[in-house]
């Protein structure tokens, strides 16, 4: 690897796309909580999965309140992954609906696991948000990316589909494997089966940009996105953010409701656990944040979140430090990659005390 491999970021995409939806909400393009059924009117009458029955056919009712931005951005819509939710995994194999990764619209399809609003689920809301961002400005996601973020940012090797020259520079897939080893994996695996266990080749040719996973990023221009939180909401070429909207970025967004631990419905994809052990977790209009300090690290109410192939970040803007480590390896929640960000983010706090 070198200071300019480019990783497939997954999730570390969402933070792009809901600081997007924040520069349309500014531009009064899109509204926090006016219903998301005015933008997407195949959100108008959403369904949440209550259970299967004896025979196992899903049992789906209408959810007891419109879907909002703040719901999808926050994770409260009720929106779930499969890879994280049995229920969801049992209903996509039933109905024949394709994993989020194959880029088809219809994994959109899917039901919610409860009203929203009534809990935080990690799940598929920013992919719609996506969805409303190109709806309300006529572009694509990558359009209007490159408008709003990664011209001023200058962001310059981020984007859904790698040209040939920086599919040059992809760094190798991996797979840890109980031994603790590596094995290489075809890059174009995403993609696989029901039982977490055969890898399927990834269908070409997404049908949508997906906000909640599809970037292609390099160490530098993932922190040229970080310096924006750093310098409150300024790029170098003027303000992208008013501070208001700063202030909504750094704070609790969902009340009394807190992260949850991890849970894994396919060790393949994901390894179950929990972000910041003993630490009680919020989330904002963007990003996880840290309730207390982290003992060495980073200060109270930092920003983070990661990507499902061990890829990690934070800022923090209180004491002006952004940090990014890069891998590309399966499963989530890689205990010693977890172990490296660790002594990383240490290391660096060290040096600046």
């Amino acid at each position: 690897m070198t200071l300019d491999t480019v990783f497939w970021i997954a999730s570390m995409t969402k933070a792009i796309t809901a600081t997007a939806a924040l520069c349309l909400l500014e531009q009064g393009k899109l509204s926090l909580d006016d219903p998301i059924r005015d933008v997407l009117p195949e959100l108008a009458a959403p369904r949440v999965l209550e259970g299967f029955t004896v025979t196992g056919q899903p049992q789906l009712r209408p959810a007891n309140k419109p879907i909002t931005l703040r719901h999808m951005l926050t994770h409260t819509a009720g929106f779930g992954y499969f890879f994280l939710n049995p229920d969801l995994l049992r209903y996509l194999e039933q109905a024949g609906i394709p994993d989020p990764f194959t880029g088809k619209n219809a994994c959109l399809d899917l039901p919610l696991s409860f009203d929203p609003g009534e809990r935080w689920q990690y799940g598929m809301g920013i992919e719609w948000a996506g969805k409303a961002i190109e709806r309300v400005s006529g572009r694509t996601l990558q359009q209007c990316f490159e408008e709003l973020l990664f011209g001023p940012l200058v962001m310059k090797d981020t984007g859904f589909e790698p040209t040939a020259e920086r599919r040059a520079r992809l760094a190798g897939m991996h797979a840890r494997q109980s031994s603790g080893s590596l094995e290489p994996l075809p890059f174009e695996l995403f993609g696989w089966s029901w039982s977490g266990e055969d890898w399927k080749p990834m269908p070409q040719g997404a049908e949508f940009q997906s906000g909640g996973g599809a970037l292609y990023n390099t160490a530098a221009d993932y922190l040229a996105f970080e310096q924006l939180f750093l310098r409150q909401g300024r790029s170098s070429h003027g303000p992208l953010l008013r501070p208001e909207t700063m202030r909504l970025v750094g704070q609790n967004q969902i009340g009394e409701l807190e992260l949850p631990p991890w849970r894994s419905a396919i060790p393949a994809v994901s390894n179950s656990g929990e972000f910041l052990p003993g630490i009680p977790k919020k989330w904002s209009l963007a990003f996880l944040l840290n309730t207390t300090p982290v003992p060495g690290g980073r200060s109270v109410n930092s920003l983070a979140w990661a990507g499902i192939f061990n890829t990690y970040y934070w800022i923090d803007p209180a004491k002006g430090v952004a940090g990014v480590l890069l891998t590309q390896i399966l499963p989530f929640l890689d205990s010693k990659v977890l172990d490296l960000l660790d002594r990383f983010e240490k290391a660096i706090y060290a040096i600046l005390e």
